[in-house]
């Protein structure tokens, strides 16, 4: 073979983008290593710039599961925004040279660090799109929910380190957003728990996948005290059946659409005739004694219902460790006829994971 052909030969290296959140930054190292990373640069808060031969690794690997958004890198631009003259127009007008012949459905562009308290870099992010947005003829979609899921979004973040750019799908990317976190309000007075904060995140996530419910859909909540997500759901104008061996919250006491059975999930039983369009589970305790429940339970779903699942891990010491629980509960998923057609990590989950579950064509 001629020195040509060895180097056609050679695997091409893409820079990608990887946020890794920070609960997981103990597996940080084992995880990149999955995903084919070589060169690493750590950026903005749960961010790693990679290069890797390997980018469907990024997505499709066992270690993919840790990585809560992706994106290849079209453009980066390493510089210090805040102490740049005319930063906002120098990269508006690269972006429309760089990206306006391949014509994004949208233009999202959020911060590497977005809970930091200087709001500078949210307010860059807003005033650089709203240039952007200027510049490029009409997009398809306006907001974040009028994305095609498999369409090709231009996706951007902005720091103190620079600017970074690709164009992906919200499907691929894993997320909606720019970094793909929706980040829900948990100062209101009427917030009941954080798990309020959780489903609203999984709900809008689900939107990569399947459209919204309707309202008065009905969903069966196992493990619902105190209320966080039952509060959330009943917002929704959603109708809720909801089972705990403890009390709710009192401010839910009354509440339209709500039925609340005191008792063990175990020992609950539904009428016959009773059916439910969505099935809630976000139970302590091990989660091979919770997904039995949802097993259990699911056949009261309708043919298209959905199965929204906390998987808890007791401990995250490897990614394999946790990968071993992951497959066990989707076998005995799978066994019982529900099948996993989505799984992330929420900005509000811990040492869990939210998988999305679907009843097999029967």
């Amino acid at each position: 073979m001629n020195q040509e052909s060895q180097n056609d030969a050679t695997p091409q290296t893409r820079p990608w983008l990887v946020r890794i959140p920070e609960i997981f930054a103990g597996i940080a190292d084992e995880v990149l290593r999955r995903c084919g990373a070589g060169a690493c640069t750590r950026l903005g808060q749960d961010y790693y710039l990679i290069k890797t031969t390997k980018p469907a690794a990024v997505q499709q690997s066992a270690a993919a599961k840790f990585v809560r958004w992706n994106l290849p890198m079209d453009h980066t631009w390493p510089c210090n925004p805040q102490k740049m003259d005319g930063f906002i127009e120098k990269a508006a007008q690269t972006l429309l040279k760089k990206f306006g012949g391949r014509q994004p459905q949208g233009i999202f562009i959020g911060q590497l660090n977005p809970t930091a308290p200087d709001k500078y870099y949210k307010g860059l992010a807003s005033n650089l799109r709203g240039r952007v947005l200027q510049l490029f003829p009409k997009l398809p979609a306006g907001t974040v929910e009028e994305q095609d899921p498999t369409a090709e979004t231009l996706f951007c973040l902005v720091g103190k380190e620079g600017l970074f750019c690709g164009m992906q799908s919200p499907r691929a990317s894993n997320g909606l957003y720019a970094g793909g976190s929706k980040y829900i309000d948990q100062d209101a007075p009427d917030t009941i728990s954080r798990a309020g904060a959780k489903i609203a995140e999984a709900l809008h996530y689900l939107l990569l996948y399947r459209p919204v419910l309707k309202e008065g859909s009905h969903w069966l909540e196992l493990g619902a005290c105190p209320g966080g997500m039952t509060s959330e759901l009943l917002a929704r104008n959603q109708r809720v059946t909801a089972i705990d061996r403890a009390a709710l919250d009192k401010r839910l006491n009354g509440r339209p659409g709500l039925k609340f059975f005191l008792e063990d999930v175990a020992a609950f039983e539904p009428k016959a005739g009773t059916s439910y369009d969505a099935l809630l589970c976000d139970m302590n305790g091990p989660p091979e004694e919770s997904i039995g429940q949802v097993i259990r339970l699911s056949r009261f779903l309708k043919p298209d219902g959905l199965v929204v699942f906390t998987l808890k891990v007791p401990r995250i010491d490897s990614v394999e460790e946790a990968n071993e629980l992951f497959r066990l509960i989707v076998s005995m998923s799978k066994g019982a006829g529900l099948r996993l057609f989505a799984q992330t990590h929420l900005t509000y989950n811990r040492h869990e994971f939210t998988l999305m579950l679907e009843p097999q064509a029967r």
